[in-house]
């Protein structure tokens, strides 16, 4: 077959007409309207299919899940969640939950290309360090500020950087380009204050950091605040320094959820109003000297609606205290949140953080400081300070997070979110100050007493897996080898009478620790029943389960393994149909030795001869303390 050259003519062929668009482009519009009717309808047939007999009115209400005290959140959301919420204004005016910050456009088109199109430049990057030797922390503080940080926290006292040494440590760093924000206490602001005698030329956005009714908090020894205002004078001198840190963080690390940790700031920030406001400060100038600290999570739509519900509140609180409109904008300092990170799997840390940095910038933070994956381990090393500074970066640079101002504004989930946590936290902010405020609300316990009924529901859920654990509660690796590091100290530790510090892995860790005693591990016998086919998927959940204990999990057909296992104790694993069995199963087991007898199951099936059941929504930390008090036991 010939082709004709590209130069031969060819036959005419007319043009399409150009597109158009409808004057009124409707999304699905070739399909009925659907009601939230419909949609429960539907849902309460899946879980009538799914087993669910009784359900609730509305139906939706089984799908409800619990995010903070008082706080639910729904399975849909439509426009009429958001009807009667107020304004949430614009960002960097009142009441400034879409941000603080607010972009101008530049000046002249050279200059608007020269700026990025007048596009956010990004939040702070804030690399935390606390390593008590100076040289490593000069050359820590020189590889950050180098490779994308852009301001630094110091902790300073007993086993951190010592407070002579604060001088030697900052000696290169360029402070009119570079803030700095202390943790220490008096004596570190005062040697701070000292260094930079003279100098007005400070970066804005660094603090002396006290906090002295978060010291209170952790050691349970009452604070003086009476000295606030005459350090904060010294502060104001230096320009754009601040002097005090309400650090929320203190009640989150001590099991707190999010409406504590909002409700508690608030608090301690009225408190330090009023201390600055006695020592002789306008009302101006002492809401100018705070910064606020608080925990992001991985959680991220409860992160990004508290730090917008933080600024909605702040707004209220200065508005009623006679704050000018334009200084009512908090400042928000975001830490990673240390209570989610694990010793067990750390390397699994990095995706932790990384979610909950994404939800503090998306969230409107000022400044942002992701913990390295280590820390929990000790100090963390080159490589761990590396990946958290990175973290930040590749979000702000590579995926432009930073583009869009409150990007969830206007989600009705994050704006019913948001005002739900704001109402909530208001709710505690005015318990506490009817209480006396937070320093008589630290002393009397109330605040105690709150926190700990939080953490005793998170700590159940925690328990029962409903709140997973990655690489710890699910999917743990018996064979991991953890990175060692140098300890490092607490800033400061916890005292009598102060809140604790939890972490949500800490009792399968303890269990962990306790699995790796020297000598054999310890381990679970799973006897199957029936076809693989039959028993895999019960198999995998009773490994998964019992290795979360650090407990090998040696499998084989009937009771025939049992005896090279090494164990006495067993669980059995098979359908629902084969458990008819099982109850002779279970007496082999017992003739060969097993003293106890799990079966993977719930307690409905009833099987005659076992001791206990392991289920889905069971108590895994009673199943494996109960495991092991039984094996360990036996060999003592």
């Amino acid at each position: 077959m010939s082709h004709p050259s590209p130069d031969a003519a060819t036959d005419t062929v007319a043009a399409p007409d150009e597109p158009t668009a409808p004057d009124e482009l409707t999304l699905a519009a070739d399909f009925p309207a659907a009601t939230r009717e419909q949609w429960r309808d539907l849902v309460a047939a899946v879980l009538r299919k799914a087993g669910r007999e009784e359900l609730p009115d509305p139906v939706e209400g089984a799908l409800r899940r619990t995010v903070a005290t008082g706080v639910d959140v729904a399975p849909l959301y439509t426009a009429a969640d958001v009807a009667d919420l107020p304004g949430t204004g614009a960002p960097g005016v009142p009441p400034f939950v879409r941000g603080s910050r607010v972009v101008r456009p530049a000046p002249s088109a050279a200059d608007d290309q020269a700026a990025g199109g007048g596009i956010p430049a990004g939040w702070d990057v804030r690399q935390r360090h606390a390593d008590p030797d100076v040289g490593t922390t000069k050359e820590a503080i020189a590889a950050d500020l180098e490779h994308g940080v852009t301001s630094l926290w110091l902790v300073v006292g007993d086993g951190a950087v010592p407070v002579g040494s604060l001088g030697d440590v900052l000696a290169d760093v360029l402070l009119d380009l570079a803030p700095v924000t202390l943790q220490g206490g008096v004596p570190a602001a005062e040697a701070f204050l000292d260094l930079v005698e003279g100098r007005t030329d400070l970066a804005p956005g660094g603090s002396l950091g006290l906090d002295p009714l978060g010291v209170q908090a952790t050691s349970g020894q009452e604070q003086d605040l009476s000295g606030l205002a005459d350090l904060a004078r010294r502060a104001a001198a230096h320009g754009d320094l601040r002097t005090v840190v309400v650090d929320a963080t203190v009640v989150h690390d001590a099991g707190a959820t999010a409406v504590e940790e909002l409700g508690c700031a608030l608090s301690a920030a009225v408190a330090y109003l009023r201390a600055l406001t006695d020592g002789g400060l306008t009302v101006d100038e002492a809401a100018a000297q705070l910064e606020f600290r608080f925990a992001a999570t991985a959680d991220q739509f409860t992160t990004i609606a508290m730090l917008r519900a933080a600024r909605r509140l702040w707004d209220r609180v200065g508005e009623v205290a006679g704050v000018s409109a334009e200084l009512r904008g908090m400042r928000q300092h975001a830490v990673t949140s240390s209570v989610m990170t694990t010793r067990r799997d750390p390397w699994v840390n990095m995706l932790r953080t990384t979610v909950a940095c994404f939800a503090a910038g998306v969230g409107g933070a000022d400044a942002v400081t992701v913990t390295p994956f280590d820390a929990a381990l000790g100090l963390p090393d080159a490589f761990a300070r590396r990946i958290a500074r990175n973290t930040q970066a590749l979000l702000t640079e590579e995926a432009h997070l930073a583009r869009v101002l409150d990007p969830a504004g206007g989600s009705w989930y994050v704006e019913s979110l948001t005002d739900a946590l704001a109402h909530a936290a208001w709710a505690w902010f005015t318990e506490i100050e009817r209480a006396g405020g937070y320093a008589a609300a630290l002393s009397s316990g109330l605040v105690h007493e709150r926190v700990a009924a939080a953490w005793a529901a998170r700590s159940k859920r925690l328990a029962t897996r409903r709140d997973p654990v990655t690489g710890v509660s699910e999917f743990a690796n018996l064979d991991e080898q953890l990175p060692r590091r140098r300890p490092a100290a607490e800033a400061l530790p916890p005292g009598p009478g102060g809140l604790p510090r939890v972490r949500a892995a800490g009792a399968f860790e303890e269990l962990r620790d306790r699995s790796d005693e020297p000598g054999d591990r310890p381990a679970v016998y799973l006897a199957t029943l029936g076809k693989p086919a039959a028993h895999t998927a019960r198999v995998s959940f009773a490994s998964n389960l019992f290795q979360a204990g650090g407990l090998a999990t040696p499998t084989g057909d009937g009771a025939s393994g049992f005896a090279e296992a090494g164990t006495t104790v067993a669980c059995v694993c098979g359908s629902d149909r084969d458990y008819a069995d099982a109850a002779g199963l279970v007496a082999e087991l017992r003739a060969a030795g097993a003293t106890r007898v799990w079966l993977a199951g719930k307690p409905e099936l009833a099987v005659d001869g076992v001791d206990g059941y392991v289920f889905a929504g069971c108590d895994a930390v009673d199943v494996l303390t109960t495991t092991l008090d039984e094996l360990l036991g036996a060999r003592a």
